[in-house]
């Protein structure tokens, strides 16, 4: 069956069975469209849906920038499609019903798409000592998930390279281990190796990045280079975006929420469901890509 004859039918059933208002019932077929070809581009057939997929759909929406209002909406699109596929022995059940639209007033944190990311990072001049300093920090940032004060108080005994695993202090000093990626490791040991040795000079300090004195950078000065970062780039956003995006690119990928709230250092899962906007009921499918990558159709939708 083609996205085209479904919605055609998904449409009607709204229409006619749903008694729907004309509006409402194209706002939930457009809603429905974007889901449908989203799991044609992930090869994912639409009886093979479970839980788990939508998760990851309403994860990628949200690099879509789409506000909270709006995935609200698209939730309850994809509920009335979940009953009508359910009617139409389609779904043994309609699995929309474990998703929960986001509360009204809910603040929504910022996320960069993959794209923004790499403009944001691609912008740092690592032809200068600084520059491939701050090119190792904010590729820590966005590779961990690290707050700014993290990243600040970060210690060199901490940082394990060859295993690519940092051992971070977090809020109420509880210690959480993470893994970054390889483009983080290759900035660092370039940091580490040729500018660092340069500012610290005879000095011994214990924290992995520091300022142009070869003192631990602050949070103020990692604060003030990010926002040059911001003009030369082109991409609004925070340092804390950074992280956000971190968690929003992993969910995206199928990582477990329970293992991204390990990495976050949150101590209440329901502070790690801000990224998806769903409580998730059947977390146990829910698994897939390891570290977030800054790397660089149509048709039918399967039976």
């Amino acid at each position: 069956m083609t996205i085209e004859l479904l919605l055609s039918q998904f449409y009607s059933d709204l229409l006619t069975v749903e008694r729907l208002s004309e509006q409402s019932a194209l706002t939930y077929k457009l809603s429905c469209e974007s889901f449908l070809n989203w799991l044609v581009k992930e090869k994912k057939k639409l009886a093979d849906v479970k839980t788990a997929d939508l998760i990851r759909f309403f994860v990628w929406r949200r690099t879509e920038k789409i506000d909270e209002l709006t995935v609200a909406k698209d939730i309850s699109a994809v509920r009335a499609l979940g009953d009508y596929l359910v009617r139409q022995q389609l779904w043994k059940e309609n699995f929309a019903l474990n998703l929960d639209r986001p509360k009204a007033g809910r603040a929504l944190p910022k996320v960069l798409s993959v794209e923004q990311v790499d403009a944001l990072l691609n912008a740092i001049d690592v032809t200068t000592p600084l520059g491939i300093r701050d090119r190792a920090l904010f590729e820590l940032v966005y590779s961990c998930g690290l707050r700014i004060s993290e990243v600040a108080s970060l210690l060199i005994e901490n940082l394990h390279l060859n295993e690519r695993i940092l051992i971070v202090l977090g809020k109420g000093n509880k210690e959480r281990m993470v893994p970054f990626g390889e483009a983080a490791k290759k900035y660092l040991l370039d940091y580490l190796n040729n500018v660092r040795p340069q500012l610290v000079g005879r000095r011994v300090v214990a924290q992995v990045f520091v300022n142009y004195r070869g003192e631990p950078i602050s949070r103020k000065g990692i604060w003030k280079n990010f926002q040059d970062l911001e003009l030369k780039s082109g991409v609004t956003a925070k340092v804390h975006t950074l992280r956000h995006s971190f968690a929003t690119h992993l969910l995206a990928g199928g990582m477990d929420l329970r293992f991204v709230q390990e990495l976050l250092g949150h101590s209440d899962l329901s502070t790690t469901t801000i990224y998806t906007h769903i409580e998730n009921k059947q977390l146990r499918e829910c698994h897939g890509k390891y570290f977030p990558g800054h790397e660089t159709n149509t048709g039918g939708i399967g039976e």
